[in-house]
């Protein structure tokens, strides 16, 4: 009877062992899908909307600057964007090449231009439709080629009501064809345009000037003149326009949604 009931508890234990190594397994495997693997990068190219600004431009605020505290420590963040530069510009003047070459695999790359490219008036800028939809898929293709994901985001719209208080489209071209883009190359879309004339229309005519650069004259030493600027964000503008970012990241982007970083609640 001993020798047959210990090798019962012996055949339970040998299962218990099994069972729990099984539980281990998917324990891993599940981990594996929501646990982000290795640091990654945020490669950001744009124009000034997005740029690092310099102090002597303060409160003017690129919506790239508070982006950065959005990750935790496995997610790095260059902003390359720069004041000024259209898809063009950005590869004439060689700003692009040290993205390029430095882009590893697993990284990101956030594009947004526009703004620059749709001003006729500055030729050194101007890309017509037809060569903004050609440097978009350049560097669409340069991403995929080192298996860096790109993601697409149209241009963030500038503050322009109509007379009875309904936001304006400013960017309706050249936002047509980012989403022209990215359904043709299968890229992931941030529509930021959509997303901030819907923040503007919260707003309102009058409070969305909180968002800009709009200063009276004397306001802030900067600025001794003053400033009225409906295209460049102030702190509050850039957060915001930086928290619809995160907002789409979130729905659209899992492995960068979860690399947010996370903290306690008061207690």
């Amino acid at each position: 009877m001993y020798p047959r009931f210990g090798g019962d508890i012996h055949k339970k234990q040998v299962k218990r062992i099994h069972m729990r190594k099984i539980i281990a397994l998917i324990c891993i495997s599940f981990m594996s899908f929501i646990i982000p693997s290795g640091k990654i990068t945020i490669w950001m190219i744009g124009d000034s909307t997005m740029a690092i600004k310099e102090t002597k431009a303060y409160p003017e605020t690129g919506w790239g600057m508070p982006f950065v505290y959005f990750f935790d420590s496995s997610v790095s963040i260059e902003n390359r964007a720069k004041n000024g530069r259209s898809t063009r510009s950005f590869i004439e003047e060689k700003l692009w090449q040290p993205v390029n070459d430095n882009m590893k695999e697993g990284d990101y790359l956030f594009i947004q231009f526009g703004h620059n490219d749709e001003a006729k008036e500055k030729v050194e800028r101007y890309a017509s439709p037809e060569d903004f939809k050609r440097y978009l898929e350049f560097y669409v293709s340069c991403a995929k080629n080192k298996k860096v994901i790109p993601v697409l985001i149209t241009p963030v719209s500038r503050r322009n009501f109509d007379s009875v208080g309904n936001i304006k489209q400013t960017h309706l071209i050249y936002s047509e064809v980012v989403r022209a883009v990215a359904k043709e190359q299968n890229t992931i879309l941030i529509d930021l345009d959509e997303k901030s004339r819907a923040l503007y229309q919260k707003f309102g005519d009058q409070n969305s000037k909180l968002l800009f650069m709009q200063l009276d004259s004397l306001e802030h030493p900067n600025y001794p003149a003053g400033r009225k600027d409906n295209t460049h964000f102030n702190e509050l503008g850039a957060r915001k326009i930086a928290e619809l970012v995160l907002e789409e990241i979130r729905k659209q982007i899992p492995d960068l949604a979860n690399r947010v970083v996370v903290r306690s609640l008061p207690k």
